[in-house]
């Protein structure tokens, strides 16, 4: 049975930081890209940043800078370390295991809040 299980969201004032954590079982993580993506009320879930197996990131511009996504294989763990946060960031953040040809996978999503 396959799980990706997020962590560490919550409320925080703008400017803050936030470090989400999904870890996956039941894959054969190394192999799969991951990516964290974004959803607010009434608009479409949306790729914050990814990490695609074999190296290298991306990012949607508005988090270019204020934003890093990493993996630890051994750990079948990605993050989202999260800096300068702003209210736009606030949104459900969902991780997602993808690998071509293959189901996708959606963790449960975690809530982060900026707001003063």
């Amino acid at each position: 049975q396959v799980q990706l299980v997020e962590s560490g969201g919550g409320l925080v004032q703008p400017g803050g930081s936030l470090r989400l954590s999904c870890v996956a079982s039941g894959i054969i993580f190394n192999m799969y890209d991951m990516g964290w993506y974004r959803q607010t009320p009434g608009k479409l879930r949306e790729l914050v940043a990814s990490m695609p197996s074999g190296g290298g990131t991306n990012y949607v511009d508005s988090v270019k800078g204020r934003f890093t996504i990493s993996r630890d294989n051994a750990k079948n763990t990605v993050y989202l370390q999260m800096n300068s946060l702003k209210s736009e960031d606030t949104g459900v953040y969902y991780c997602r295991a993808q690998r071509s040809g293959l189901r996708n996978y959606w963790g449960q999503g975690t809530q982060v809040t900026v707001s003063s």
